[in-house]
Order: structure tokens, then C-alpha cells, then sequence
């Protein structure tokens, strides 16, 4: 039951970690939007908010475990959206195993420190979760897993297309 649990608070992360660096890479996008203006953290954080029922004690407790994290988090992220530029020439010109690999050996450092803060940025957002609210997201988690286990076999399943 608790690997569940940090899977979803690993994916649901993970998704709100691709989207700010995503993000990250647009120029100039303008103020951060959603909750307390943390940008897509603010959009995730209203949307579990809206479907666990979070109170406003909840809410604060969240966005100042989010705010303590983000210095932590934006070096990392800028580390990896630099290895993914030193990369661009290699997908894109003459492909160097040695170079790449080099480069991949610098990535999975922060790729490492990452993984530790956001496992430790859900530990301490599921804490805050009252046991309803707990099982709630277990529930929601086995849901998505279910909805990507039978999308992965549909996957499977077809033919390959040419």
C-alpha cells in the first residue's frame, strides 16, 4: 500500500517537474499564475486541493513546504535543462558516445538529487493529509495506474504503424 502511495506522489511530481522546466524554457512568460503565484506548482496544488478538500491550513502548509523546496529545486532543474542544451548537438550533428556518455555521467547526479527531493517534498505534503485524505489519493492513484496500465496494453496490442 505505502509503494502506491509514493508512486503517485512521484508521478504527479514528476509531471509537475516536466511542466515547470518546460515551462522554465519559454521566454518570458509572465507572472506565475495559480495559488500564491507558483505557477504550475499553484495549478497542482489547487487541483489536489479541489479533489482531496484540502482546508486553508492545509493549503498554507503546502504552498510553505513548496516555497522551502523551490531554492532547492530550481539549481537542479537548471542543471538538467543545461546538460539537455550540451546534448543538443550531439542529436543533432555527429553522435560522440564517449562525449555523451560524459555528459550523462554529470546528468544523473542531479538527476539523483532530484529524485531525493521530490520523494521528500511528497513525504512531507502526504503527511499533511488527514487519513480520508489519504485514501482518497491512494484511491485516485490506483485509478491512474489502472487508466495507464490498460493504455499501455492498448499500446502494445495495436499494430505498429509504418
Amino acid at each position: 500500500m505505502r509503494s502506491i502511495q509514493y508512486r503517485f506522489l512521484v508521478a504527479a511530481l514528476a509531471v509537475v517537474l516536466g511542466s515547470a522546466i518546460a515551462q522554465s524554457q519559454t521566454p518570458d512568460a509572465g507572472p506565475p499564475a495559480g495559488p500564491g503565484g507558483m505557477g504550475h506548482f499553484g495549478h497542482m496544488l489547487g487541483f489536489y486541493s479541489d479533489m482531496l478538500g484540502l482546508t486553508d491550513a492545509q493549503m498554507t502548509q503546502a504552498k510553505g513546504i513548496l516555497q522551502k523546496e523551490m531554492p532547492n529545486l530550481r539549481p537542479l532543474l537548471q542543471q538538467i535543462r543545461q546538460t539537455e542544451q550540451q546534448l543538443k548537438p550531439y542529436e543533432q550533428g555527429t553522435f560522440d558516445e564517449a562525449k555523451v556518455a560524459a555528459i550523462a555521467a554529470q546528468a544523473q547526479q542531479a538527476q539523483t538529487q532530484l529524485l531525493i527531493a521530490k520523494t521528500r517534498i511528497h513525504s512531507e505534503l502526504y503527511q499533511i493529509l488527514t487519513p480520508d485524505q489519504q485514501q482518497k489519493l491512494n484511491q485516485f492513484e490506483a485509478n491512474r495506474q489502472a487508466r495507464m496500465q490498460r493504455h499501455m496494453n492498448q499500446q502494445s496490442a495495436a499494430p505498429p504503424s509504418d
